[in-house]
């Protein structure tokens, strides 16, 4: 059975020292093995504090970023800061014992634009080379970069597995994979079974969320050909349900949350997790 958790952005934005050590009993309670921790800015949440918190209730972790418009590996501008930033994210995936640093590890969410052939292949070069120096520093750090392709609404440059799945290969490094989300997918994949086959041994992180963002389960979402193909490829990583509290207007407005997914967080993340247990028991 793959562990199974849950986004600290489901419960708060930003997740805070207190935020955290309020969330962690709480979801081990509810029967999750994961705590994902997002990491809106360096600081929110002090890495050595949350290790300890994580290790006295027993929960493992992930660690996800949040691509703001300050963060973009293709503009030479600002290339060193989010390099830095994410020099960040790594060294704090090492302290609480996440494998993973998970996101769309490229541009800000939210930043479309139309591509030609020729512009495309020279973003994704730029692109390689903000990477490179990041894939070593996570690699010494044992820690795993987790590339997400988002829906077209969200981003212009990688939409599909297929897409990132050219940037994993050209790097060639043991230290960066895929992660897959089934929300986006359910809108960019024709076959998301077909995209998690193609992913292959690239996959190493994955979200599962419902059609609508919210828990899964309850949706259109194929689930028992996303479950199979999930068995064929070994497939052994978290299953990890990223939602988001609509309390803060700069996420909630990035991610197109404008009303509530369940009744309450708590509701949303314990259906979520019934549904996983069941679906993948």
């Amino acid at each position: 059975m793959n562990p199974i958790g849950v986004n600290s952005w489901v419960f708060a934005s930003p997740p805070s020292d207190a935020a955290v050590a309020e969330m962690a009993p709480r979801v081990k309670a509810m029967g999750f093995d994961v705590l994902e921790l997002g990491v809106e800015q360096p600081g929110d949440w002090d890495p050595a504090r949350t290790a300890d918190l994580l290790a006295a209730h027993g929960l493992g972790a992930a660690l996800c970023v949040a691509m703001g418009a300050d963060k973009d590996l293709t503009d030479p501008a600002l290339v060193a800061g989010t390099r830095e930033y994410l020099r960040y994210c790594i060294d704090a995936a090492a302290t609480i014992g996440a494998g993973v640093v998970a996101g769309p590890l490229y541009t800000p969410v939210g930043k479309t634009w139309q591509m030609d052939a020729a512009e495309r292949a020279a973003t994704i070069d730029r692109l390689l080379e903000g990477l490179r120096p990041l894939a070593d520093h996570a690699g010494e750090r044992g820690v795993r970069l987790a590339i997400e392709p988002l829906n077209r609404f969200e981003t212009s440059f990688f939409n599909t597995a297929e897409q990132v799945a050219e940037v994993v290969d050209r790097l060639d490094s043991p230290a960066v994979g895929m992660l897959l989300d089934t929300f986006h997918m359910n809108i960019e994949e024709k076959d998301p079974a077909a995209a998690i086959r193609l992913a292959g041994d690239r996959l190493i992180h994955f979200h599962a969320c419902g059609n609508d963002r919210g828990a899964p389960g309850a949706d259109p979402i194929p689930w028992q050909p996303i479950v199979a193909a999930l068995r064929e490829v070994g497939y052994d990583g978290a299953l990890v349900i990223e939602s988001f509290t609509p309390d803060n207007q700069t996420i909630a407005r990035a991610a197109a949350i404008w009303r509530s997914l369940a009744p309450s967080q708590d509701a949303l993340a314990a259906d979520g997790l019934a549904f996983l247990r069941q679906a993948f028991a």
